[in-house]
C-alpha cells in the first residue's frame, strides 16, 4: 500500500517506543507520514534521553515515562491521542520460562490496561504487535502473546458502543532488531568461534524492520477492528542464515531450547478457516470469530484453501543464501 496515511496530521502514541521497532517506526512516521504529535511511552529514561538526542529533539515528539502495568498513567498519556501502537512487551522465550509472573503482568495485564485506557481516553484505533510464537504456542511467551491477541481482538466487544477499535499484526523474526540472532553470530564469527544452532533443521519467517513498520502503518488504513494481519514473507533455513552471516564459520548443533519450536507458524489450521488473502497478495487477514461491532470481510479478499496453515517449513517463498547476504548488507 502507499499514499497518504490516516496517521498524517494526527496524534499518535507508541508504547515501548524506545525498542528496535519503535525507533524505526518513529523515523518512518516522522519522515514519511507527517503526524501532528508522536508520543513515546516507555519505562527507561536513559533510552528516552538517547532517543531524544538521536532525533534532535524533534518538536513533534512527546515523551512519557510509564509502564503498561500502570493503567492510570496510560490513560493520562492517551488523552488527545487518535491512534496507538502497542509495541511494549517482554519477549525472551527462555527468560519467560524462568520469570512467568513478570511476563503475565506485562504482556497480558499490560495489554488489558492498553485496551481499557484506549476506550477510556477515546482513542480511535489501536494496533498491537504480535509474534509467530502466538500461533499454537508451546512456551509461556507465546501463550502470553496469544492471550494479548485475544484481548485486543475481543476488546472490540467492550468498545462496541465507543469509537475505539482494536486490531493485531503478527510477524516473524525481525532481521535487524536488537534481539536478532545475527549480531550474536557476527560476534562469534569475529572471535573465531563456532556458531551454535539449536537444530540444523530449524526454519523461521524473516521480516525486516522496514517491512514491519510499513505493515503497521498499512493496518491503520485497512482495519475496521478485530482483524489479525499476517504478512506474506519468505522463510529462511537457519543454517542458510548462519552461512550468509559467516560463510567460513563452523556450525554447532546444540539442540532445541526449552519452549523452542523446530518450525514457526503464523496461521494455524484452525485460524486458516477464517483467513483471507487480501487484494494485492501482500497480506493474509484472520477474521474475528464473532464481529458483533459490525465487522465485514474486506472488499476484494479471497478465502484461503481448505486446510490452509502458514508455516515456515511449508512456505512457498524462501530466502537463498545469496539473497540473505544481500539483505544483511542493507540492514
Amino acid at each position: 500500500m502507499s499514499g497518504v496515511s490516516v496517521l498524517s496530521g494526527s496524534n499518535v502514541l507508541i508504547t515501548g517506543g524506545t525498542g528496535s521497532f519503535g525507533k524505526a517506526f518513529l523515523r518512518y512516521v516522522l519522515d514519511q507520514v507527517g503526524p501532528r504529535r508522536l508520543a513515546v511511552y516507555s519505562r527507561d529514561e536513559l533510552k528516552q534521553y538517547e532517543l531524544r538526542q538521536a532525533f534532535d529533539d524533534d518538536p513533534r515528539l512527546r515523551w512519557f515515562i510509564g509502564d503498561v502495568r500502570d493503567e492510570r498513567r496510560l490513560t493520562r498519556a492517551m488523552r488527545g491521542i487518535d491512534y496507538v501502537v502497542h509495541a511494549a512487551a517482554l519477549k525472551q522465550v527462555d527468560t519467560a520460562e524462568y520469570n512467568p509472573f513478570e511476563f503475565v503482568k506485562t504482556n497480558v495485564l499490560g495489554s488489558q490496561n492498553v485496551v481499557e485506557s484506549a476506550i477510556e481516553a477515546g482513542v480511535g484505533k489501536v494496533v498491537a504487535l504480535s509474534t509467530d510464537k502466538a500461533s499454537s504456542p508451546i512456551n509461556l511467551y507465546g501463550a502470553t502473546k496469544l492471550t494479548a491477541d485475544k484481548l485486543f481482538i475481543n476488546g472490540n466487544h467492550y468498545a462496541a458502543a465507543y469509537p475505539t477499535r482494536f486490531a493485531v499484526v503478527r510477524y516473524g523474526n525481525v532481521i535487524d532488531s536488537r534481539g536478532s540472532v545475527i549480531p550474536f553470530f557476527r560476534r562469534r564469527a569475529a572471535a573465531g568461534l563456532p556458531l551454535p544452532i539449536t537444530d540444523l533443521r530449524c526454519t523461521r519467517f524473516l521480516i525486516t524492520l522496514a517491512q514491519a513498520v510499513r505493515m503497521v502503518v498499512d493496518m491503520f488504513d485497512l482495519m475496521q477492528g478485530g482483524e489479525l494481519l499476517v504478512p506474506r514473507i519468505p522463510s529462511v533455513k537457519i543454517v542458510d542464515l548462519a552461512q550468509a552471516v559467516a560463510p567460513q564459520a563452523e556450525l554447532e548443533d546444540i539442540g532445541l531450547r526449552p519452549g523452542e519450536k523446530l518450525h514457526e507458524e503464523m496461521i494455524s489450521p484452525e485460524e486458516g478457516r477464517r483467513a483471507l488473502m487480501l487484494a494485492g497478495g501482500d497480506y493474509y487477514v484472520i477474521q474475528p470469530d464473532l464481529g458483533t461491532w459490525g465487522y465485514r470481510p474486506p472488499a476484494g479478499a479471497t478465502p484461503t484453501p481448505a486446510g490452509f496453515a502458514y508455516r515456515s517449513d511449508s512456505n512457498d517463498q524462501w530466502y537463498s543464501v545469496e539473497a540473505l547476504a544481500a539483505l544483511l548488507e542493507q540492514a
